[in-house]
């Protein structure tokens, strides 16, 4: 069992929203799908335009939690050894020349890929194996990264030239991809009341890595009924157009519905949305609520569903909607 209680878990859970919410203003649900995927040991991929507090959330949490926190800027001249590191050569005190390897960015508990679009496909496959594998392999050896490892990639949905679109394959190894809102008129108001002043809101540390780690590994003891799972699993195959549950907008709009990968967030963000409501079980609620972060980026729109402006949201409102609880 885990040291933690799932009261200390939502305890924490809510200083931590609390500390970051001190200089995030507004994007709750930013802020909560952010940590879900923390907690859950996997990777958000953040979709808005700039200016809209991506970098100010990561490093805010990493203060929060008291972790290291790197930024990667995406360019198109940035080559996988910028951020895995590199083997250099230099001289020893005998005299002797020896290859030392020198750690890239990626080293660290919460890594920013700025704009991740914007690199060459060989340079974001090198994240993206970091990732997956949670290891790093230069001239045939590999160094692994210490947990926590979150990697928050960004994406600007408005300015497209001179980008390279990730590939589905490479899409669906974020558990999570969140729409960044523009902020209201109060909010951004308050951002200016913040953000304005010569003295800038503190905070302070809730917890460290070691709770972070506590706290994932509650979150995967906590139970899932039966029904529950098969719902899950039919919610990710009605996202297929040649499957009999379908419904017709999928059907129409869509050309490749989402992976297993898919269930898979959607189970492990129910776990963790359940302990955050203060549940030692996984509803269907919580599926429904992780459902649109967990698909919107694992499903693939035909010509038809592109050309009619037809949205991944849509389609998985739809979804939703058309899959019932029940068998």
């Amino acid at each position: 069992m885990s040291e933690l209680s799932p009261t200390q878990f939502r305890e924490i859970a809510a200083q931590i929203e609390g500390e970051v919410g001190k200089y995030i203003v507004g994007q709750r649900e930013v802020v909560r799908h952010t940590l879900i995927c923390l907690i859950a040991g996997g990777h958000v991929l953040l979709e808005g335009v700039p200016g809209l507090g991506k970098t100010m959330l990561v490093r805010t949490l990493a203060r929060v939690l008291d972790l290291k926190f790197a930024r990667i800027q995406f360019t198109p001249d940035l080559m996988p050894a910028d951020i895995v590191g590199t083997d250099i050569l230099e001289e020893a005190e005998d005299g002797r020349r020896e290859f030392r390897f020198q750690p890239g960015p990626v080293f660290t508990h919460l890594l920013l890929a700025d704009e991740i679009n914007r690199a060459t496909p060989k340079t974001q496959s090198a994240l993206l194996e970091a990732m997956q594998e949670r290891t790093v392999t230069v001239a045939n050896r590999s160094y692994p990264l210490e947990p926590p490892f979150l990697v928050l990639a960004t994406q600007n949905p408005i300015e497209m030239e001179g980008t390279y679109p990730l590939p589905e394959a490479q899409l669906d190894r974020f558990l999570f991809k969140v729409n960044v809102e523009y902020p209201s008129s109060q909010e951004l108001v308050e951002i200016l009341n913040r953000t304005t002043r010569e003295a800038e809101p503190e905070v302070g540390v809730v917890a460290g890595g070691a709770a972070v780690l506590a706290m994932g590994a509650l979150a995967r003891e906590v139970p899932v009924a039966s029904p529950v799972a098969e719902y899950a699993a039919r919610l990710v195959i009605a996202t297929h157009p040649d499957s009999e549950t379908a419904p017709e907008m999928v059907r129409r709009y869509v050309r490749y519905g989402s992976s297993p990968r898919g269930a898979q967030a959607l189970i492990l963000g129910g776990k963790a949305t359940a302990l955050l409501a203060g549940r030692y079980n996984v509803a269907f609620e919580d599926l429904r609520a992780v459902a649109p972060a967990a698909l919107r980026h694992r499903i693939l729109l035909n010509f038809e569903g592109q050309a009619e402006g037809v949205s991944t949201d849509d389609v998985v409102e739809e979804v939703v909607k058309a899959v019932s609880e029940g068998r």
